[in-house]
């Protein structure tokens, strides 16, 4: 590696600022999105903005989508936090102008109990949170070093009986800056209009004048909710493959820097490698600098091959929670 390539590596991370200001964490609706869909990129570190290899790099990066040449399917599941069930799902078409792109993400919470001030042990009702996010995409190679790709998302939000809907748009790029495979990629993701709830919930009876007697004491009523954003995430990283020669394999390290409209800045890195096609070992850190962060250290491995004409890849992450513990992610890719 180059000397100038080592010191584009070290310097990303200054990009991000030391000072932090108040925290916007639980602010914004759409969290969910934020869950990161794939178990490769997850075990690095979540620093996959500079990655356009696979169709786990398209949560990440939107230009990635350019890069398909055969028909791929994505399949991700996660043992989220709290017994939360996380699911995914994404295909990508290649055309002759660029390349298509769809995107199902499902979390559920399960039933939960419903509990009130006057009964503390729950009232025999239950009622679950369900999120859902539908996204499109469409990417291109506009040069041999230059890609770009967009991607449309309708996400909602429901609790109980009421629910939230929304639009938002990722953008990104990836642009290979030295042919040894130096890449940079940056990405805009969730940049959309606000939302708020609406449902029969909010639904109340009110008395317009209590200081009256005889008039209607019980009028049809709702509350209004505010309108809440969704957390904008601005994304630039570096990725550079390392040959280790002869039948060593390969060794890749990313870094990301992460800008978040609902938290604090953050850097996250990880270092991949790979054997023969076959075998992948990968470890990270991720969110190093974020103010109260929980999450840390990351890993997982990879197993490749092929079945009937068909390539697949399975892959497995594991990422330290701090006190809500533990993660697990496996997902499953299909070239067809």
């Amino acid at each position: 590696m180059r000397n100038g390539n080592w010191l584009l590596l070290v310097l990303l991370p200054l990009a991000v600022s030391n000072a932090h200001g108040q925290s916007k964490t639980g602010t914004a609706v759409g969290e969910f999105t934020l869950i990161e869909p794939s178990a490769r990129i997850a075990a690095l570190g979540n620093a996959g903005v500079a990655v356009n290899d696979g169709l786990q790099s398209v949560y990440y990066n939107p230009a990635a989508i350019s890069a398909f040449r055969r028909p791929s399917m994505q399949f991700t599941h996660s043992e989220w936090l709290a017994g939360i069930k996380y699911d995914y799902v994404a295909t990508a078409i290649p055309l002759y102008w660029g390349a298509l792109f769809a995107s199902v993400t499902a979390l559920n919470s399960g039933d939960i109990e419903v509990r009130t001030v006057g009964q503390p042990l729950g009232t025999g009702e239950r009622y679950r949170v369900s999120d859902v996010a539908l996204g499109v995409g469409f990417g291109r190679t506009i040069t041999d070093r230059f890609s770009a790709g967009v991607q449309a998302n309708y996400l909602s939000e429901s609790i109980w009986h009421s629910s939230l809907h929304t639009f938002t748009v990722n953008v990104g790029t990836v642009y290979r800056l030295t042919d040894s495979g130096l890449q940079l990629g940056s990405s805009i993701s969730n940049f959309g209009a606000q939302g708020r709830f609406r449902g029969r919930d909010l639904a109340i009876q009110y008395d317009n004048d209590p200081g009256i007697h005889g008039d209607n004491s019980a009028l049809p009523g709702e509350r209004a909710t505010d309108d809440f954003p969704v957390p904008v995430v601005f994304r630039l990283g570096l990725s550079y493959p390392r040959s280790l020669g002869g039948n060593a394999g390969t060794l890749r390290f990313l870094v990301d820097a992460l800008h978040s409209s609902s938290n604090t800045e953050s850097v996250s890195g990880g270092i991949e490698w790979q054997w023969r096609r076959l075998l992948a070992l990968r470890s990270g850190y991720q969110n190093l600098g974020q103010q109260d962060r929980e999450t840390g250290l990351t890993a997982g491995l990879g197993l490749s091959g092929s079945l009937g004409g068909q390539t697949f890849d399975f892959d497995y992450a594991w990422a330290d929670q701090g006190r809500l513990e533990t993660s697990h992610r496996f997902t499953f890719v299909l070239d067809f």
